[in-house]
């Protein structure tokens, strides 16, 4: 996958630790392109009902964006009954303060940096793109004698997300409810249970709520890649007032807000881009993706810090 310019570039990857809970240590994956920079950057969130998988998830895309000349650094996070809300959300938050606070070690620049997530972890990056101040998010202190640094990103880039826990949670004890219920309700009911513990977090944590009920936050430019084949994502809530489904309504309250998002639907299997990364739409969809991100977080050579 080829960058602005025509060029692919070599890269290198290695797993650091980029925070440590007590004895516990969050590896990250960092992709790093050949060159000297500075090069726009990426912050990976990987998806799995907030309970589950971790940095190696979604390497189709990630080697994408850095043979176009982006570093990927793929965060590990707590999750799950062990690391319930607000747990993630707090790692990628410091992920994304890291990253930018050690700017010259990357070969980036702090304005130049993005999130990117799947699934769960499309929720978790929307929601801290919009929420980057929240105290409960940015609680975790730099290492002392870094630089001022924020978690705010210059573009959010989405796959499939749970843009509205709450619904789903909903959606998938409706199903459960039905004599006989699909596979998926029962795990995805417990998922939601051990990370949100209760339906009024999965309210007030909910980037598809937090618009309608008009709280005012930070829109950067997005894009949301959807499957048209996948009904566990994107499906019509019925409690809601709207008569589109759930990638439709919040694109709507997205940019009624003020924002600037991309919809692109595909007609390709549910979870495509993870799970079958060589098919002809994976590889649209990362041509997508690679474009948007270049467009948003343009390359600046020449210009000499990195800080």
């Amino acid at each position: 996958m080829s960058g602005p310019t025509g060029k692919t570039y070599e890269f290198e990857m290695q797993d650091i630790e980029y925070l440590r809970h007590g004895k516990d240590g969050l590896l990250a994956r960092w992709y790093q392109p050949s060159g000297d920079g500075p090069f726009p950057a990426m912050v990976e969130v990987h998806g799995g009902a907030w309970t589950k998988f971790d940095r190696t998830r979604g390497k189709g895309l990630h080697e994408a964006l850095v043979k176009s000349g982006v570093v990927v650094l793929s965060l590990d996070f707590r999750q799950g009954k062990t690391g319930p809300f607000p747990c993630s959300s707090a790692d990628i938050n410091y992920g994304i303060r890291w990253l930018k606070a050690n700017a010259a070690r990357f070969k980036i620049r702090p304005d130049r940096v993005g999130i990117s997530g799947n699934s769960s972890g499309g929720q978790l990056v929307m929601l801290g793109a919009m929420k980057p101040h929240d105290a409960r998010f940015a609680a975790i202190p730099l290492p002392a004698g870094s630089p001022q640094v924020d978690a705010t990103v210059g573009c959010v880039v989405t796959l499939w997300p749970v843009i509205n826990p709450l619904g789903r949670y909903r959606m998938a004890k409706r199903e459960l409810a039905k004599p006989n219920p699909q596979d998926f309700a029962a795990h995805l009911v417990e998922c939601h249970d051990d990370y949100w513990g209760n339906e009024e977090t999965q309210r007030e944590a909910n980037p598809m709520l937090i618009l309608e009920r008009g709280e005012k936050v930070l829109l950067p430019p997005a894009l949301w890649l959807q499957s048209s084949q996948d009904e566990i994502h994107d499906y019509h809530d019925p409690e809601s007032n709207s008569t589109q489904n759930e990638a439709e309504r919040f694109a709507s309250n997205y940019r009624k807000a003020g924002g600037d998002l991309i919809l692109k639907y595909f007609d390709a299997p549910p979870l495509f881009t993870s799970l079958h990364p060589t098919l002809p739409a994976s590889l649209e969809a990362f041509d997508d993706i690679v474009k948007f991100v270049h467009k948003h977080l343009p390359m600046v050579h020449g210009a000499g810090a990195y800080g």
